[in-house]
């Protein structure tokens, strides 16, 4: 009960909800990039959202099942086939022994998100599947897939029926040109005002040196009213700090646990998934909402995830 990687693509890491509770002793939480695919993925193959799933980014692999079971793909689409077939996003799919899923061009999205029926079986490290490359620990290995890799499963079968994938409000799921929007970082009043205007009002393009640690931005500079020395203090997912250069640093996934750069806002979780889609090269803009705004919207997700699908 296993899947054989035949390529192994270009960086396909096993990912689950993170490494919580560790960041007391320097360790990262990690975890999926996109949680509201992973989680989708998970639903439709009616796994637990903390179970892992395999994170693909722009290239995907070629894999073999030598048993049946169901699948499903959310996030990017990077059209998926199953022996040279085209299958749908977004909906569980069952696999007869034997298939081999592959992917082609890029058509829209960074990373996609493979869900099966019962799940991986890859042990929990710190209670996490979540892959940490830099420490070499979690996943398949501490590694991405390689060519040749074995990955065992869990009691795999088909799905008691499939689904499709839960449907988000235009709220929750922007268009793709809308802004990310932001809260107010701890040290938002010490940027000048026009520093905080040219966050709101400016264009930010991601630097082809962002990866799953932070997305590197280059735009107009931000800069504090007066310079300040900081203690290293607690940093979370979206976090936007501005180092001395002036140029933003959005803190993603697999960031440190502390920071000492001044923070001058944090990404709004249900739009963290729409910017871990965006790659190196694109544009993006942003809009400061409020704290009660940001709760709103996340309990509408979770509901979401929540309904069910069949």
């Amino acid at each position: 009960m296993s899947i054989h990687v035949i390529k192994p693509g270009m960086h396909s890491l096993f990912q689950d909800l993170g490494r919580s509770g560790y960041q007391r002793y320097g360790v990262p939480v990690n975890g999926a990039m996109d949680e509201r695919a992973h989680r989708t993925a998970n639903l439709l193959v009616g796994n637990a959202p903390h179970m892992a799933t395999l994170e693909i980014t722009l290239m995907g692999p070629t894999l073999r099942f030598d048993v049946s079971t169901t699948i499903a793909i959310s996030g990017a689409d990077l059209s998926p086939m199953v022996d040279g077939a085209p299958i749908s996003m977004d909906r569980a799919v069952d696999l007869p022994a034997g298939a081999t899923l592959s992917f082609g061009p890029r058509r829209s999205g960074v990373r996609a998100y493979l869900a099966v029926h019962g799940g991986y079986d890859i042990p929990l490290v710190m209670g996490s599947s979540s892959t940490n490359i830099r420490a070499g620990l979690g996943g398949f290995d501490g590694k991405p897939l390689r060519k040749n890799d074995c990955v065992a499963l869990k009691a795999p079968g088909k799905a008691a029926r499939a689904g499709i994938a839960p449907v988000f409000s235009n709220a929750l799921i922007a268009r793709d040109d809308a802004p990310i929007r932001v809260i107010p970082g701890r040290e938002w009043s010490q940027f000048t005002e026009a520093s905080r205007q040219s966050l709101l009002e400016g264009e930010y393009v991601i630097t082809p040196q962002s990866d799953r640690m932070g997305y590197r931005l280059s735009g107009p500079p931000l800069n504090l009213s007066t310079p300040k020395e900081m203690l290293s203090e607690t940093v979370t997912f979206g976090t936007i700090q501005v180092p001395t250069d002036g140029m933003p640093i959005i803190l993603m996934a697999d960031r440190g646990t502390s920071g000492g750069y001044p923070r001058i806002a944090n990404v709004i979780a249900v739009d963290l998934p729409r910017l871990a889609q965006r790659m190196p090269g694109e544009a993006i803009c942003f809009d400061c909402v409020t704290l009660a705004q940001a709760h709103t919207l996340a309990i509408e997700q979770a509901q979401t995830l929540r309904k069910p699908l069949f």
